[in-house]
């Protein structure tokens, strides 16, 4: 039985402000104070495992047991077919250390080159650890194709590049509200609520 989160204060583990808006909004409902990492200037732990679950785990534990709050983490990233899954849980790193996503959209079409295989997926989960070291974690997915040169000024990393299946608008184009209702992250966040926001 995933345990019910009833705590009134959580830290996201992220020093990603387009991540603290876009968590920080789906929690509103659930009366949850949010406080970023970045905020209370915990450092970012190496993203040292091979799965987007595993670099989750990582950083909520981190984060938990510096603050000793519950600590809520995403690891998200783009998954290119024609690359071989590519960029993925390397997906931040293609930004460089400017954090530069124009860089890691650009190196992501030069690597496509001609490749006739324009499909990719996000990949996004979240866990949600306790100080005493329990946690739950979820994993959300979205699939779509991607298009050259990028579309939108909203959004925030790959977005501008990526356009979900049944739409012709790229997240990077889209309302705010409609790309969280239906993200990656929103489908994890999803199981997340169902699993330990039951009493809320």
């Amino acid at each position: 039985m995933p345990r019910s989160f009833l705590e009134p204060k959580l830290v996201l583990a992220t020093h990603n402000p387009g991540k603290v808006v876009e968590i920080a909004a789906l929690l509103e409902p659930f009366g949850v104070e949010v406080v970023s990492a970045g905020d209370l200037g915990l450092p970012e732990p190496d993203e040292t495992e091979a799965t987007f679950e595993g670099n989750a785990r990582l950083k909520a534990h981190a984060a938990a047991r510096a603050a000793n709050l519950p600590a809520l983490s995403d690891d998200s990233g783009l998954a290119v077919s024609g690359l071989g899954g590519a960029p993925g849980i390397y997906s931040a790193r293609w930004a460089g250390p400017d954090k530069d996503f124009t860089l890691a959209m650009s190196r992501v079409d030069a690597e496509l080159g001609e490749h006739p295989d324009r499909g990719a997926h996000f990949v996004c989960a979240l866990t949600l650890a306790w100080p005493d070291g329990h946690d739950e974690t979820f994993l959300g997915t979205i699939h779509g194709t991607l298009t050259f040169p990028p579309r939108g000024g909203r959004g925030f990393g790959y977005d501008p590049i990526f356009i979900p299946e049944g739409y012709d608008q790229t997240f990077g184009e889209m309302d705010p509200a409609q790309k969280h209702a239906m993200s990656h992250r929103a489908d994890a966040f999803s199981q997340l609520v169902a699993a330990c926001f039951r009493d809320a």
